[in-house]
């Protein structure tokens, strides 16, 4: 029981801790990776008040130019974090450390 209330203890002190992070996740249209990646940030999102924003890498010829077919690309607060699938171990990793 002490244990239970402890790890909920923990996570209210986590809660909303990243809302000074933004993810950037650069997508194309109809790629199941780039849905993926953001099922897993829009999972963790409410609990961290982080914010997401989707680029579409073919609305912008330089972008297109920069990540051709190596989408997602999730960047937090511009720092490239993850290529591809977004690890949710990880990003919970990345979430704590850039909550303190």
């Amino acid at each position: 029981m002490t244990a239970l209330l402890n790890r909920l203890r923990r996570r209210r002190e986590y809660t909303r801790a990243a809302a000074h992070l933004t993810f950037t996740v650069y997508t194309r249209a109809e790629c199941c990776c780039c849905h993926k990646a953001l099922d897993v940030l829009r999972e963790k999102q409410p609990g961290w008040g982080f914010a997401i924003e989707e680029v579409d890498v073919d609305s912008d010829p330089d972008l297109a130019a920069q990540h051709g077919a190596a989408v997602p690309v999730v960047a937090v607060n511009g720092k490239v974090r993850f290529r591809g699938l977004v690890n949710p171990a990880l990003l919970d990793r990345l979430l704590r450390a850039e909550g303190r």
